[in-house]
């Protein structure tokens, strides 16, 4: 039986489905495969000590998916072109950078969202899960993508990489416009809690994903369904994009199918509190 010691490195991730997800589809496999969090305020030597130690790789969440990139010997093409990284492999002594976010949210919105129109979207968040679900947009041949961030420089830069618009905060307008809501920024996970926008913004023609999956039920997706919009968390996102990154560790192909049962019976035996994969 093959070993594989994984983990995640990330700011308040104590209550991250990952370990679980990612040791029982190891079991399934075959492996004895253990995943290890890394909650932590700085980086620091965190890549250093788990390549010293064996790790086969290590996932990467908030805050750290651009920061970790200083770290890294080779970014795959896509990591390059989102500018964010959340899963290092290591390999023969170098470190290898991927991006399963993009991968994750395509595939999810493929299951979750079929068919919904993608003529304009609105996108709340530029930070390194935000410029990997707004990559995957473009990719999906959104034609119209506006970025909404806070932070002007972070904002502007993603939206020239993807040739999008790019505001400071949503208006009635802007919402009014849009086929679909995305919510790639912080706000609901339980260090950052609430709802990222008032819910007067939101209406009955509007699509809403929240990448957030714990709860499983943010207070966006309440707002949203309260005005009678289609809307939808990050699990199957976060099943997807562990799936992805499971492989890149192990090199084995994982049940998907069977990654996203567990992240439902997960999600279902826990208290309802805010994080990401």
């Amino acid at each position: 039986m093959t070993d594989f010691r994984c983990g995640l490195v990330g700011a308040g991730i104590g209550t991250s489905l990952s370990p679980a997800l990612h040791e029982e589809e190891g079991r399934s496999q075959g492996l004895r495969l253990s995943y290890t969090l890394f909650d932590v305020d700085r980086l620091g030597r965190v890549l250093d000590d788990a390549e010293r130690d064996g790790f086969a790789g290590l996932n990467v969440t908030h805050p750290f998916k651009q920061q970790v990139i200083e770290q890294i010997d080779h970014l795959s093409p896509q990591a390059r072109a989102i500018g964010a990284v959340n899963t290092v492999v290591f390999r023969d002594g170098k470190r290898y950078g991927h991006n399963t976010d993009a991968f994750g949210f395509t595939e999810a919105f493929r299951a979750t969202l079929p068919g919904a129109p993608t003529r304009h979207v609105v996108q709340l968040g530029a930070g390194g899960a935000g410029a990997a679900v707004a990559h995957a947009l473009h990719d999906m041949g959104v034609e119209r993508l506006t970025i909404v961030d806070p932070d002007a420089t972070r904002r502007a830069e993603l939206a020239g990489r993807l040739d999008a618009a790019h505001v400071a905060a949503a208006t009635p307008d802007l919402l009014t416009s849009a086929d679909g809501l995305v919510n790639a920024s912080p706000i609901g996970m339980h260090h950052h809690p609430g709802s990222p926008l008032p819910a007067e913004l939101l209406h009955r023609d509007l699509w809403v994903v929240d990448i957030v999956y714990m709860p499983v039920v943010t207070e966006l997706l309440r707002a949203a369904r309260a005005a009678g919009a289609q809307a939808v968390g990050g699990t199957a996102m976060c099943a997807y994009q562990a799936a992805a990154a499971f492989q890149l560790f192990t090199g084995l192909t994982p049940d998907t199918e069977r990654m996203l049962r567990h992240v439902d019976a997960l999600l279902a035996a826990r208290p309802s509190r805010s994080t990401r994969c």
